[in-house]
């Protein structure tokens, strides 16, 4: 009797909270667009940053809304002091402001910065051989420079958020597809605008504050030891120096332990199996086949040599992995269909279906209102289809016009197949984030740059591949990062279409902020320096794609093709074992698309980030209670204390000011 009146009671207040919903106009308001300019600039800065050293940002979601509701919390605080009256702080506008926030930071993250738009410039060009090698002939760099970045990014970045507006239902009700960073952020706004959230809201801010500090303070006591090259903390061989020379280290990154601690342990583990297999076994035995399999003479930081099996067998497994994904969701869907038309047991279909895209470990017993409520409204404030289908041509045929004006050497036809294409690489992008929370956007964008590379020819193959490679990229990423926030959207009751505009604010907003920040690195660090702390290793990578594209498959070394066939396979064979094998064992099968990431970047950060998982693993093993509500809190303050460091270290290497100390180790 007791659970039945509880049940009532929280229908009645599930219909009650439905009831008291603002209409989606007065979601968006100027001080969340004040607070979203403040957040989006902290980690632009932040993720700049990680972009410019290992390539890898993690989904910074739950974070960004913590700092939405200090931010506001404390104003309203200080106008109710101040004895003025401010309209009321709800989920909904909690939730615009994370997304608005969120769409500002993409644009660094997927805007090319370290990537294939830093490929363009002259040092890079130089690095990669320059004329020396066929395709990179003189003339085919671009300096980086604010006008041309940012009406690039202007025209590139709109296209992405309405590629899947149309499949929004599918996916979020439909598939149930989790997106853990868009869940945990749902849950811990829907946490703080409860009744008892007060409560618990300040003691996650006080725990985001404490760790906060600790991580910033923590980041400035390295600074005085890294001065100069391997030197500091981040090269500390916590493993023996022997480990240490194949990336097996703990470099005391509290932006990554953070990361650790939101991504699943499943996803963690993958990640330090992957760096196994590749950095700790593969990479040494290919490097002694040097001489056999590719020439000796050869940096490894080209394509035909080491480099050249990191970044294809990378490619190989999230392909791999992604086609699986793709072609299952088409196979159940039409499915589905087929059973509607028919009137054949639909029911039991869709029981299929929600087995088959409902990742393992997914709770939906715990989620903070109704499913039928949230449905509701999700479903009621929509989008007209119209709408998204002329807005993405309308869009398209800007950019279809504009870009060969940019850049010469993309002609207007391949942009037209990449625009063609780029739904479809989407879907399949924003069905593997639901699942892993891996953004694997820049994966996509490397094969198209190689594509368009070896359609375009020698005299335009590097640049046309850099620049489509951003094309498909920007929308891969951004309709990605979309759906992780409907997802928060879905489970915050806040309207789809608010939601949308929002994120057309933040992506405007961003497509500033970025370039600026790029400059403010660009300008005070040795960005491109491959013995420097921002080696930006993907803007070397990328150019050597294009070149390698241009001259075809029969440039890259020995073997290497045959490697990238069977990790295909692996990837395949992977996912059909978790989903055929009892729940029992599949949970525990590897992920091919997190596995892939170390593969090129190197093992430090899975070893940070497997830390990550450990304090979470202690943390739920002493407090269980308290461990849910303080993980997403102490997580946000190592990731955002050790990024604003950046700050102030940058304003230093401006003023010229170098640390004082180098630590640095050495065998006895």
């Amino acid at each position: 009797m007791r659970n039945m009146d509880k049940e009532e009671e929280r229908e009645d207040n599930m219909e009650e909270e439905v009831k008291r919903i603002p209409p989606w106009t007065k979601h968006i308001t100027i001080r969340g667009i004040v607070a979203s300019l403040l957040i989006g600039i902290i980690y632009s800065v932040i993720v700049m940053k990680l972009n410019l050293t290992t390539g890898l940002v993690p989904n910074l979601n739950v974070s960004a809304a913590l700092l939405a509701y200090v931010f506001i919390k404390s104003w309203t605080k200080l106008l109710q002091k101040a004895n003025f009256v401010s309209t009321p702080f709800t989920r909904q506008e909690n939730t615009i402001i994370q997304t608005c926030a969120v769409a500002c930071y993409s644009i660094s993250v997927g805007g090319g910065f370290g990537s294939y738009l830093l490929g363009l410039n002259k040092k890079t060009y130089e690095q990669s051989g320059a004329d020396t090698q066929k395709g990179n002939i003189p003339g085919s760099y671009k300096e980086p420079g604010l006008d041309w970045m940012i009406g690039f990014l202007f025209v590139v970045s709109f296209v992405g958020l309405l590629a899947l507006v149309p499949l929004r239902k599918i996916m979020i009700i439909d598939y149930k597809l989790t997106y853990p960073s868009g869940t945990a952020t749902a849950v811990l706004i829907n946490g703080f605008h409860t009744p008892k959230g007060d409560k618990m809201a300040k003691k996650q801010v006080n725990g985001f504050l404490k760790f906060f500090s600790l991580s910033f303070i923590w980041s400035f006591f390295q600074w005085f030891y890294s001065g100069g090259d391997q030197c500091g903390f981040v090269n500390f061989p916590t493993l023996g120096l022997k480990a240490w020379k194949q990336s097996f280290y703990f470099d005391f990154s509290m932006t990554y332990v953070g990361a650790g601690m939101i991504c699943s342990h499943l996803v963690n583990l993958s990640l330090l199996l992957g760096a196994v297999l590749s950095w700790g076994i593969m990479w040494p035995l290919i490097s002694d086949r040097k001489g056999a399999w590719f020439p000796s003479t050869l940096p490894e930081s080209s394509m035909r040599s080491l480099n050249g099996y990191k970044v294809f067998i990378s490619i190989a497994l999230i392909l791999g992995d992604g086609l699986y994904n793709f072609l299952r969701t088409l196979f159940f869907t039409g499915r589905s269909i087929y059973a509607s038309l028919n009137k054949k047991n639909p029911a039991s279909s869709n029981r299929m279906m929600d087995k088959t895209f409902s990742p393992a470990g997914s709770d939906n017993k715990n989620q903070p209102l109704d499913e039928l409520q949230r449905n509701e409204v999700f479903i009621r404030e929509s989008i007209p289809l119209w709408v998204a289908c002329v807005g993405y041509m309308v869009f398209s045929v800007i950019s279809i016009i504009v870009i060969p004006i940019m850049f010469p050497a993309l002609k207007w036809y391949y942009v037209l197949v990449a625009y063609t294409l780029a739904p479809s690489l989407s879907f399949c992008n924003a069905y593997g984030a639901g699942l892993t929370d891996m953004n694997m956007a820049y994966n996509y964008g490397k094969v198209a740059l190689f594509v368009l590379a070896a359609l375009s020819g020698n005299d335009n193959g590097v640049v046309a591949g850099l620049i489509g490679c951003g094309l498909i990229k920007s929308i891969v990423s951004i309709s990605s990062d979309l759906m992780h926030d409907f997802k928060t959207g879905h489970l915050t009751l806040t309207s789809p279409r608010s939601m949308l505009l929002s994120q057309a604010i933040g992506t405007a907003i961003g497509c500033v902020i970025a370039p600026l920040t790029f400059f403010l690195f660009y300008k005070a660090f040795d960005i491109g320096n491959p013995d420097g702390e921002y080696k930006a290793p993907y803007a070397l990578i990328y150019r050597n794609m294009a070149i390698l594209g241009v001259e075809g498959f029969s440039a890259l070394p020995q073997h290497c093709l045959q490697l990238c066939y069977g990790f295909f396979a692996f990837a395949i064979v992977a996912n059909l074992v978790r989903d055929i094998a009892p729940e029992r064992v599949g949970k525990w099968v590897p992920l091919p698309m997190a596995m892939a990431v170390p593969f090129l970047v190197g093992a430090y950060f899975a070893i940070d980030m497997c830390v990550g998982s450990l304090v979470v693993y202690l943390f739920h093993r002493f407090n269980s209670n308290k461990a849910s509500l303080m993980i997403p809190a102490v997580a946000s303050g190592l990731i955002c204390g050790d990024g604003l460091w950046i700050l102030p270290s940058s304003i230093l290497a401006l003023a010229k000011v170098k640390p004082p100390i180098c630590m640095n180790f050495l065998a006895s």
